[in-house]
């Protein structure tokens, strides 16, 4: 589709009414697109986090986990509630680009949801939840981290192991 390659193309602040725009346009390629290319912006875009968080309930998954990880990407603190929220999407997708990007992010409140998120029947989910739960470095996940590393996924396991590495990294 042409106009949401065109979205993409515009991953600048100078497109950033246009992009927001289309964040509402019917065809969810153009949604999708737009979002991507807002999260390419990443810091320069605080106008466009409200709409992407209004695309983290877009009836297509695709746009879902493209918003999710647009606002992981932006970084903006008013975006981790709403993607709290998005651990618990139907699709798992969405639940491991949210739980990426609250790692982005690194807001201590994301803390307890991501120590639920170790527990996803999804691997994928599990894994950036550990991953994240690194990146924000709260000694309190060691605990939820320490049994993940006996997790049976071995991808789950070695993101546990460099979590810890990280929180006790930043601890000494």
């Amino acid at each position: 589709m042409v106009r949401g390659a065109a979205s993409r193309a515009l991953g600048d602040a100078r497109a950033l009414k246009p992009l927001v725009k289309a964040l509402k346009d019917k065809h969810r390629d153009v949604r999708g697109q737009a979002a991507f290319a807002l999260g390419r912006i990443k810091g320069e875009c605080a106008d466009a986090v409200k709409p992407l968080i209004q695309l983290l309930g877009d009836k297509e998954y695709e746009v879902r986990i493209t918003a999710a990880e647009s606002l992981g990407n932006i970084g903006d603190p008013k975006a981790v509630e709403p993607l709290i929220r998005a651990l618990k999407d139907e699709e798992s997708s969405v639940r491991r680009y949210a739980a990426l990007s609250l790692g982005n992010i690194g807001d201590p409140k994301a803390v307890e949801p991501l120590i639920r998120a170790l527990k996803d029947e999804e691997s994928s989910v599990r894994r950036y939840a550990a991953l994240s739960l690194g990146d924000i470095g709260d000694v309190g996940a060691r605990d939820a981290l320490n049994q993940a590393v006996e997790d049976e996924d071995v991808g789950v396991r070695r993101a546990a192991d460099e979590a810890l590495a990280k929180i006790d990294a930043t601890t000494r």
